[in-house]
């Protein structure tokens, strides 16, 4: 990590979290990207990715286990869980004001369709976000061939994400070996 990163605060982090879960409600990891590494600053594109990967490797959910991650990183146990109430505490609650509304408001036709344009929306953010994260692996090869052999695994083959990252994961490992070798 760089001197000339900042070195965020317990606070930092609560509310850094917070702003990104409640501005990337149900879409958190395209803007995940955009708010820790472009506004704030708190990793470079390359550790974001590493990090990432790192994330999805864990069980649980990608931008949770980043929020720990980084909280962690910078703050240890105390920062994890700054990082992770922030993440979910705004999040939380709207969810259950929406699950009243809903309830209420469940079998109106205009909130099908409501719920069919919120799809659109984050099959939108999810490719905008893949493209931020391969973009970089551009001048890795052996990287963004591994990325693209994962995607047409799961995406086309159908195969489950554990076996794939079971296979792909050693293999990975295996070539970053070698490039550094």
């Amino acid at each position: 990590m760089a001197h000339d990163k900042p070195h965020p605060t317990l606070v930092e982090i609560f509310t850094g979290f917070l702003t990104l879960g409640l501005i990337a409600f149900g879409g958190a990891l395209p803007l995940a990207r955009r708010e820790i590494v472009e506004r704030r600053k708190w990793l470079d594109a390359d550790e974001f990715t590493d990090l990432l990967g790192l994330c999805q490797f864990l069980p649980g959910g990608n931008v949770i286990n980043l929020s720990v991650a980084i909280g962690m990183r910078f703050r240890g146990v105390p920062g994890a869980l700054a990082g992770l109430l922030g993440l979910i505490v705004g999040p939380s609650l709207i969810v259950i004001g929406l699950g009243v509304i809903y309830q209420r408001t469940h079998q109106d036709p205009r909130i099908a369709h409501l719920f069919a344009g919120l799809a659109a929306a984050a099959a939108g953010l999810l490719i905008a976000m893949s493209v931020k994260i391969v973009w970089p692996l551009r001048h890795k090869p052996e990287a963004a061939i591994i990325a693209l052999v994962m995607f047409v695994a799961i995406a086309f083959l159908r195969t489950p994400l554990l076996p794939s990252m079971l296979v792909l994961t050693p293999i990975s490992v295996f070539i970053a070996r070698k490039m550094r070798a």
